[in-house]
């Protein structure tokens, strides 16, 4: 279905559009929100591409090649052994279709097999049905709730904090990177 390789450089072309469409950034990074010009764009892409600590990389559909988002961890701590799970489907037409769910599990095979981590956790915003059900399903469960910790839209809602552990990890086959 998706594959996992790492964005280059002139991927950054995709998150023009993605990143331009209210209905795409609903429920991701605070900073997609102000981001409006393609000079933010190609600022916010080199620096992420940039990043020590995360692991960023592009997801392609299996069939064509073609980049459809990215996914990976943030803040990743050796110290910690722990790291932040984040995805991001600029595609539209490759939302409900089980991408999130498959590019979560690769994601956490290659957190706890490659990067040898105990801990992955994530936030998502309560009203993101689809991405509960995804995180769910890759074997999250919740640890709590952030009160009124997003404002889309002018109106504020929960984040759901989550997490998976490797004690609890059913490992999936990781398809390498």
């Amino acid at each position: 279905m998706v594959k996992l390789a790492p964005l280059q450089p002139e991927h950054v072309a995709h998150f023009y559009t993605w990143l331009r469409d209210p209905e795409v950034i609903e429920y991701s990074l605070s900073a997609f929100q102000r981001m409006k010009t393609t000079e933010q764009i190609d600022q916010w892409f080199a620096a992420t591409l940039q990043q020590a600590s995360n692991l960023n990389l592009g997801i392609y559909l299996e069939e064509t090649n073609a980049l459809i988002g990215y996914a990976g961890l943030s803040g990743i701590s050796v110290t910690n052994q722990s790291g932040e799970y984040f995805i991001f489907i600029g595609e539209k037409a490759s939302w409900g279709k089980g991408v999130g769910t498959a590019v979560t599990k690769q994601i956490v095979d290659i957190a706890f097999t490659s990067h040898q981590l105990n801990r992955i956790m994530l936030t998502v915003s309560e009203s993101n049905t689809g991405g509960l059900k995804a995180y769910t399903k890759a074997g999250f469960v919740v640890e709590g709730r952030l009160r009124q910790a997003a404002c889309r839209q002018g109106v504020f809602h929960d984040k759901i904090v989550m997490s998976v552990l490797k004690a609890e990890w059913q490992p999936q086959g990781a398809q390498g990177y």
